[in-house]
């Protein structure tokens, strides 16, 4: 079995290298992720300028743009055949709720599903990166029971958060729907150095919502959450309401 890895976090990342190693203990292991950090590009497409991937000593592959770019670069470059599975992540930080619709780490697995590949996304819901290595026997287990799936659902990826505490006080796993969040004050005013004034995105305080089967429950518990997440973004109750329209002149 073959499974690409890949990341938003960069090549250098401590988090890639645990999820690359977790995956080698079921199949050999290709990595391809940024040269640098590219949290929060979504599903961004360099299309502006050429990549130019770089081929390290170690076997890995670093590429000049966002997490899409790798993964699609591999699929349709790289590799000298498709792997069974992408896996991206650990991803340094959550990605539940509404942060699904930004993360790099998630659109990476997006990209493998939309080009025919099962994908999978983790990602570390604490700000510990040193407790990131204490979960790779989970991971391992984790990437044991992912890979054995005979019929891995079409246009669904898994997106897989990690509690912000030690490995060994995990109570255990739940499967969980997405949560919401709300956002104040993460833009920050401010000048630059010639007195120009400049708006600074991130930081602020987030408040998290959901009932108790949400992602941001189950971590807060003490969870590792497990979201499947479709590549559908139609909302089929209002598809009726909508066909009764009529243009207006």
């Amino acid at each position: 079995m073959h499974i690409l890895v890949a990341n938003d976090d960069g090549i250098l990342a401590p988090g890639i290298q645990v999820l690359a190693e977790a995956c080698q203990t079921v199949a050999h292991v290709t990595v391809v992720a940024p040269d640098r950090e590219q949290s929060a590009q979504s599903h961004a497409l360099t299309l502006t300028r050429p990549l130019r991937p770089v081929a390290r000593p170690d076997g890995t592959w670093q590429v000049d743009g966002t997490p899409t770019d790798c993964v699609l670069l591999a699929l349709e470059a790289l590799l000298p055949e498709q792997p069974a599975f992408v896996f991206s992540g650990v991803n340094h930080g959550p990605n539940m709720g509404e942060d699904v619709l930004y993360s790099g780490t998630v659109s990476a697995a997006m990209e493998a599903v939309v080009l025919g590949i099962p994908g999978v996304a983790v990602s570390f819901a604490g700000r510990r990166d040193d407790l990131i290595p204490g979960y790779a026997s989970i991971l391992a287990g984790l990437v044991r029971n992912i890979t054995a799936l005979k019929d891995f659902p079409k246009n669904t990826l898994l997106n897989i958060n990690l509690p912000g505490i030690p490995a060994d006080e995990v109570k255990g796993i739940k499967v969980a729907r997405l949560g919401s969040r709300i956002f104040e004050g993460s833009v920050a005013r401010q000048k630059d150095p010639w007195g120009r004034e400049v708006f600074w995105i991130g930081g602020g305080t987030i408040t998290w919502t959901g009932a108790d089967d949400t992602d941001h429950a189950a971590v807060n518990e003490g969870y590792i959450a497990i979201t499947p997440l479709q590549l559908d973004l139609t909302n089929h109750e209002l598809l009726e309401t909508v066909r009764g329209w009529r243009l207006e002149r």
